[in-house]
């Protein structure tokens, strides 16, 4: 779980996460986003779909954050215009920065699970009173091969519930095929 295990995977292509674009549950959030000032954080940003769409619609203060460097070049290739500075070659744990919004692309689920309270407690710490944790979580049985792990509305709830404001934690209506029934839509507020 440390930068070599991830660039080797992204250097082998074993990424069946990436879908080449933004999730259609994320796509649908994003559209509706309409303060372009706001800093947006996406934390194991991965190739960025959603970085990528978020600068080309104007919020020019979207930052990524990942563990290895590769998919954040692909995402220079794709965005050349998109400020080195905002793109984190960095473990999550390590931002000091804070966000008014950060973006969850199932990051959490490739986290092995008894990382799970350091994860709520570092989003407690980053994202500004009024800030807004949304995106997707898996939605099937805790495993212990991954990742991605699992887990449960249950699960979430009992994490995040101290922190953060519930605001929704349902089933996506409009995942892709194989995500199917497997994801939950998350959008938390933090008091």
């Amino acid at each position: 779980m440390n930068e070599t295990y991830w660039t080797e995977r992204y250097q082998n292509s074993n990424t069946p996460w990436d879908m080449k674009s933004v999730s259609p549950p994320l796509s649908g959030f994003l559209q509706g986003l309409y303060h372009t000032g706001q800093s947006i954080l996406i934390p194991g940003a991965g190739s960025g779909y959603e970085a990528e769409w978020l600068w080309k619609q104007g919020f020019k203060n979207t930052w990524v954050a990942d563990i290895s460097d590769k998919p954040l070049r692909s995402l220079k290739e794709r965005c050349p215009d998109f400020p080195d500075q905002q793109m984190l070659h960095i473990d999550f744990f390590e931002i000091r920065q804070s966000f008014d919004l950060v973006v969850e692309q199932t990051f959490f689920c490739a986290l092995p699970p008894e990382w799970r309270p350091r994860y709520v407690a570092k989003m407690a710490e980053i994202i500004r009173p009024g800030g807004h944790l949304f995106g997707l979580l898996f939605n099937f049985p805790l495993t212990s091969e991954g990742p991605p792990y699992g887990g449960s509305v249950k699960e979430y709830l009992e994490l995040f519930e101290p922190h953060f404001s519930i605001y929704k934690m349902e089933r996506c209506y409009n995942s892709i095929k194989p995500r199917a029934g497997k994801e939950i839509f998350i959008h938390l507020i933090k008091p």
